[in-house]
């Protein structure tokens, strides 16, 4: 080995031992993981009904569509409340189609279809406000869900719960080894959400359809979901 080499490799070799020295040396940890879930009353409903009209020509279905949709309209609009509101979110006109055998499709009649959404923060309303759109032209129901307005402050309590369950977990994994948790390093969310209550509309239809009594409607609660890792410096008691 020639002189330059030589002295290139111990410049090298120093540099190295030089940064190892400065480089400091990570603190004891542990990682540990939260999780909470706390329910909620929901004050707030989403009803999704529609009217399905059908007639031989497209203009007749649209415009039986059109009648219906109105008197729903009329009477959900005698219901709602301050704060509520009605909008339409779809709407559609299609040929019905008959297949032959071994022939051409034929078009045997139209179908018009209209779904109106309606949202209460009166729950005492939501079987008032089924009965009313059924009686008065629509035909299905296509969706009841329940929900929160604002869900930050239920999402702020999980959170805080989540991070309160890590923390006593790295204290107790800490404690297990004679050891005690000196500060938090790092603390990040997993994921958060928040699950509605979402009813099952076969049997609200059914009902709505059948007698004069009102439809029964329970909204239940709404579970809200929060979880975290945190990792924290633990050193001696």
């Amino acid at each position: 080995m020639n002189l330059s080499v030589l002295i290139m490799s111990l410049l090298l070799l120093a540099s190295s031992v030089h940064a190892q020295e400065n480089t400091p040396m990570r603190p004891p940890s542990v990682t540990a993981q939260g999780e909470a879930v706390i329910t909620a009353e929901p004050d707030q409903a989403q009803i999704d009904i529609g009217v399905l009209t059908q007639a031989r020509n497209a203009p007749d279905a649209a415009k039986e569509n059109a009648e219906k949709l109105s008197r729903v309209l009329a009477q959900i609009k005698k219901i709602l409340g301050k704060g509520d509101e009605v909008k339409t979110t779809g709407y559609s006109l299609n040929p019905n189609y008959r297949y032959p055998q071994g022939g051409k499709p034929e078009i045997t009649g139209y179908t018009a279809a209209n779904v109106l959404q309606i949202r209460t923060g009166n729950l005492a309303d939501v079987g008032k406000l089924i009965d009313a759109g059924m009686q008065s032209g629509a035909n299905q129901i296509n969706r009841l869900v329940f929900t929160l307005k604002d869900d930050h402050s239920a999402q702020v309590q999980a959170l805080r719960m989540a991070a309160q369950k890590a923390q006593s977990k790295a204290e107790e994994m800490a404690g297990s080894l004679g050891l005690k948790v000196v500060r938090v390093l790092s603390l990040t969310e997993n994921e958060r959400g928040v699950r509605p209550i979402i009813a099952q509309t076969r049997g609200v239809q059914a009902e709505a359809l059948s007698s004069a009594a009102p439809t029964p409607v329970e909204a239940g609660t709404i579970e809200v979901r929060s979880s975290v890792t945190l990792s924290a410096e633990i050193g001696p008691r």
